[in-house]
């Protein structure tokens, strides 16, 4: 798995095709389940699936860009 940080609830892993012509599968991290280096995750794919996915060498974390809101203060 390539990433450098530790994945996070929102981010997406994408799976690489393992033939020619075989697309990408993405899923949306719900859960992080244990901890580095054995981490898995309760991932949303593509097709609406839900799994527990533990990562191989041939998924891609992509960490989510969104901000949490920022709070104004008074």
């Amino acid at each position: 798995m390539t990433s450098a940080h530790a994945a996070k609830a929102g981010d997406l892993i994408v799976i690489s095709g393992h033939r020619v012509g075989e697309s990408e599968r993405i899923g949306e991290i719900l859960e992080v389940l244990g901890e580095l280096p054995h981490e898995s995750y309760r991932v949303r794919w593509d097709d609406d699936h839900e799994s527990v996915f533990r990562p191989g060498s041939d998924a891609t974390i992509k960490h989510s860009t969104r901000r949490a809101a920022s709070r104004k203060t008074t």
